[in-house]
């Protein structure tokens, strides 16, 4: 493991905090290191390019944790709180107040961790209520977010197979390690086939403004069940990873109750957001979206076995969690 970095270090100390935490939790992604303090969490940003994300310099930091802020805010108003900057003065580093500014970080209410949909699933504590409220949710927010010919233009069928031909470019190199040569090919197969086959619904769904500016990330771990349903931590770094059909969306949760073999709240929420929605069309899509959003998180995990700062021990969950993603993606083909 590569040392930990000097600003790392000095977030994991409870003075640098401007309400004296007694204890800081680092939990750390490919893209942020979080610093979780009982009663808010601190979102850094690492200066990384991963070629759909760019974090590289300062500036590039601040703006996207104000567009974090700014987006997150749509479905989370009460969650997302500001930007502050994290400033080196005197050999010390702090929040906010006189000196250099080093760093920025998107400060936040911490939401309890044991509430996330994703740990309540295998304790069987998630309802087809709780669903159908998570449905309401989503069809509400769906039918208020933007839409616009610059945003439309992402479900046309270039803009589709933009997005399924890098999730297979970005997969190939790890062929034989996290998912087989001839399930990747089954999969690559059947997502082209359903792009030519039906290129009248992806026109029909353009047509009829089914294409929004999402949350681009609604799986389980972003959703929290606690005095309410909060569903957080949307993508904020690529308008592209957002801008899309609902359906995708849609499909997205539900693949990932899928994966915890809970096909009876998958279907549920669904048949809630359908019928709130009065969108039946997104029946016919479903299975495409859900082949494509699982590959999207076996990808993503893959990235995790490449990132220096992660630990042995999470790069085999991270594997593990990918080779079950492919599988699902390939058991909707």
């Amino acid at each position: 493991m590569p040392a930990t970095p000097p600003l790392v270090k000095a977030l994991l100390k409870p003075e640098t905090y401007p309400h004296s935490p007694k204890k800081v939790e680092l939990v750390q992604t490919q893209m942020s290191f979080l610093f979780l303090t009982g009663d808010y969490v601190y979102k850094v940003k690492k200066p990384v390019d991963l070629g759909y994300l760019d974090y590289t310099t300062l500036q590039k930091r601040r703006f996207f944790c104000q567009q974090e802020i700014e987006l997150n805010r749509r479905l989370c108003p009460e969650i997302y709180l500001e930007v502050v900057p994290i400033v080196s003065s005197q050999r010390r580093i702090r929040f906010g107040g006189e000196g250099e500014t080093i760093e920025y970080a998107v400060k936040m209410r911490q939401l309890p961790l044991e509430q996330m949909m994703d740990r309540l699933l295998p304790k069987n504590l998630v309802t087809e209520e709780i669903l159908v409220r998570v449905a309401e949710r989503l069809a509400a927010f769906h039918d208020k977010a933007k839409t616009s010919p610059e945003i439309s233009a992402y479900g046309r069928l270039d803009a589709i197979i933009t997005n399924t031909d890098e999730n297979f470019t970005q997969t190939v190199k790890y062929m034989g390690i996290s998912i087989s040569e001839p399930h990747y090919h089954r999969i690559k197969a059947y997502t082209n086939d359903f792009i030519k086959s039906n290129e009248s619904l992806f026109q029909k769904r353009t047509a009829s403004g089914r294409i929004r500016d999402c949350h681009g990330d609604l799986h389980a771990a972003h959703v929290c069940i606690s005095n309410g349903i909060y569903i957080y931590d949307c993508i904020e770094f690529n308008d592209r990873f957002r801008y899309g059909d609902v359906a995708s969306e849609v499909a997205f949760l539900a693949m990932d109750l899928d994966r915890f073999q809970r096909a009876d709240l998958s279907q549920a929420f669904v048949n809630a957001y359908v019928s709130l929605s009065q969108d039946k069309e997104l029946l016919q899509l479903l299975k495409f979206y859900k082949c494509y959003r699982a590959c999207v998180r076996g990808k993503v995990a893959c990235f995790m076995l490449d990132d220096p700062h992660v630990s042995e021990e999470e790069k085999t969950g991270a594997l593990n969690a990918a080779r079950m993603y492919f599988e699902l993606a390939e058991s909707y083909v």
